[in-house]
Order: C-alpha cells, then sequence, then structure tokens
C-alpha cells in the first residue's frame, strides 16, 4: 500500500484507504449500474430533482447491497437487479365486440431461480392488477 500520509502506523491509513474504494465504488455505480450521465436542465428546481431522484437511486442500491450482505452473500446488487430484470410487466389488449377493450396487466412469472432468490430476500410480488375496459377505438391492427 502506498500512501502520502507520513503517519508510520499502516492501521491509521488503512480504514483512509477502505473509504476510498466505497467512494470509487459509488462513482462506478452512479456511471455504469444506475447509468447516471450528465444531462443539461435549464431550470434550478430540474437540476436540484434530478440530483435527488439520482442519490435516491444511489441509497437504493448501497441499502440493497448491504441487505445482500446478510440475506443471500455473494451477491451484488447489480447480479440481482439483473436477475430480476427478466421479470416483466406486459399490456394484454383484448379488443371486445362493442368497440370497448379489456386491459390485463400481468407480470411475467417468475423463473426458478428467480423465485428462490425472491424467497431468499424474503419478498414477494404483489398480486396481478385487476383487468381494466377502456372506451374507444381498439388498437390497429395489421392487414393480412
Amino acid at each position: 500500500m502506498r500512501s502520502n500520509l507520513t503517519e508510520t502506523d499502516p492501521a491509521v491509513a488503512w480504514p483512509y484507504y477502505l473509504q476510498l474504494v466505497e467512494v470509487e465504488q459509488a462513482f462506478r455505480n452512479l456511471k455504469g449500474d444506475l447509468a447516471i450521465r450528465p444531462i443539461f436542465h435549464q431550470e434550478q428546481t430540474r437540476i436540484e430533482a434530478h440530483i435527488f431522484v439520482s442519490f435516491l437511486a444511489y441509497c437504493l442500491h448501497v441499502t440493497l447491497d448491504y441487505w445482500l450482505r446478510d440475506l443471500a452473500p455473494g451477491l451484488t446488487a447489480r447480479s440481482v437487479l439483473d436477475k430480476f430484470a427478466a421479470i416483466q410487466m406486459v399490456d394484454v389488449h383484448i379488443p371486445a365486440s362493442d368497440g370497448r377493450t379489456l386491459i390485463l396487466s400481468r407480470y411475467t412469472h417468475p423463473e426458478p431461480e428467480q423465485q428462490l432468490l425472491l424467497e431468499r430476500l424474503k419478498l414477494q410480488l404483489p398480486a396481478q392488477p385487476p383487468p381494466r375496459i377502456t372506451v374507444g377505438s381498439a388498437p390497429k391492427q395489421a392487414a393480412l
């Protein structure tokens, strides 16, 4: 370990080194995993909102990492988010003969590996949402 600290005891410099590693990891998360890039806002309120949302995303990412240390050691927040990304919400539109449309919003059923991870993290997917009926034109279908 190299340092510009004049302290001769490495035990004093080691916590600073670990803190540096955590700060560098935070920037990697913000740039990579959370995909936060520079956005050029024109208004002060939008700038503050962007910073606030970015900070909340980072806090959730760190919380998930700490949560995983106890419940699923060896997994990272990135790997869990990648695994859960396969669970998607889809809208199924079913046109009725009277011009209305029945919309069924459904999430895909988790694979066994995802279900095991949900159980390990003590999470449950919410109940499937109830169907909705809209009045109006049905989505256009391609002519065959």
